[in-house]
């Protein structure tokens, strides 16, 4: 049975999606799919660099622009990173941007903000993550289908948070600017939020690819019947993604307040979209047992660079909304053309 589990990893690994890849002639590392992709994205992301140049070369850039995409890319970015390690173990996570809403108004309610600021950066990631377990609960022991489930916390996320800020707009008041000042404070010209962006996606890709938690991942992601026969607990294993990812919204939760020194129950409308296009246009399977982090990243700059050309040249939401639904449904079609082919 170990054998088992063990073949299997071992063919995520293979094809690009795990911490190991197979060697080529002469000991050297064979270019696998995973990083055809990741340079595909790279060659992507030129392109975008290239018609931002072209449209607008007075405003693309500038070093105040290039900090703002690398700012607004840290709240997506963030989620995205516990999004890819759901989808990587086969689930889904739609109610991410509701847990990161009310994450944030939770922590601006004056009974919270009067403990100071860091009973409000733990009161967001704790109720993000107890949001998350919630849902893994549900989904592991109660058995629901993860789109229901957090289709359900998506609604009811939102709507707790609506009933606790009376639908209004919370302010963060002066005596905790230490939050605000993750968006204010700069180091070598980057704010610190992007520095905690950083941190998250190394930890994340850390705990993807070099430990025993990331490995069973994929072999959950991959088979869920064959990793229990070979002694995994799929059912905690499943309940302990949903409650990384919600953790992830909580610290995306904490970026949010220090950009808009606010907490609503507006933040995160569609940021689910925004991080599961992210997630496939990186080379996650939707069925799971394959991804990365780099990937997913690459994904989460694309996107952003996209919404950036977007603004810069004047085109309305509704635009931005429609390119993105084409990028995804182009991805996940790209995705199963790339697994009917012949290896």
């Amino acid at each position: 049975m170990t054998g088992s589990l063990t073949k299997h990893v071992s063919l995520g690994k293979a094809d690009g999606g795990g911490p190991w890849r197979p060697f080529g002639k002469g000991g050297a590392t064979a270019r696998g799919p995973g990083e055809i992709r990741h340079l595909g994205l790279v060659v992507a992301l030129l392109l975008l660099a290239g018609v931002g140049l072209v449209t607008e070369p007075d405003n693309f850039a500038t070093s105040g622009n290039l900090v703002a995409i690398l700012v607004l890319a840290a709240t997506i970015g963030v989620i995205t990173v516990g999004q890819t390690f759901v989808i990587i173990g086969g689930g889904i996570d739609l109610s991410v941007g509701s847990v990161m809403a009310l994450a944030s108004v939770w922590a601006t309610t004056v009974a919270t903000q009067s403990y100071g600021p860091v009973v409000m950066a733990m009161c967001a990631i704790l109720v993000g993550t107890g949001t998350g377990v919630v849902t893994g609960l549900l989904i592991s022991y109660g058995r629901l289908v993860p789109f229901i489930a957090t289709l359900a916390m998506l609604v009811a996320a939102r709507g707790l948070a609506q009933r606790m800020s009376d639908r209004k707009t919370q302010l963060v008041s002066a005596e905790n600017d230490s939050i605000v000042a993750l968006s204010t404070t700069k180091v070598l010209g980057l704010p610190l939020v992007v520095y905690l962006f950083a941190a998250v996606a190394l930890a994340g890709w850390l705990l993807l690819n070099r430990t025993t938690f990331g490995r069973r991942t994929f072999a959950v992601g991959g088979n869920a019947e064959a990793a229990r026969l070979a002694g995994i607990d799929v059912r905690r294993h499943t309940l302990m993604l949903y409650a990384l990812s919600g953790f992830c919204c909580g610290i995306a939760a904490l970026i949010i307040m220090a950009r808009t020194t606010t907490g609503s129950s507006t933040h995160g409308d569609l940021y689910e979209l925004d991080a599961i296009a992210a997630v496939i246009i990186g080379g996650t399977l939707l069925t799971g047992g394959r991804g990365t982090i780099v990937g997913s990243i690459l994904g989460v700059l694309a996107f952003t660079l996209i919404t950036n050309l977007f603004i810069l040249n004047g085109l309305q939401t509704s635009d931005q909304l429609i390119a993105k639904g084409a990028i995804i449904v182009v991805a996940v079609l790209l995705q199963r053309r790339g697994l009917r082919s012949p290896t």
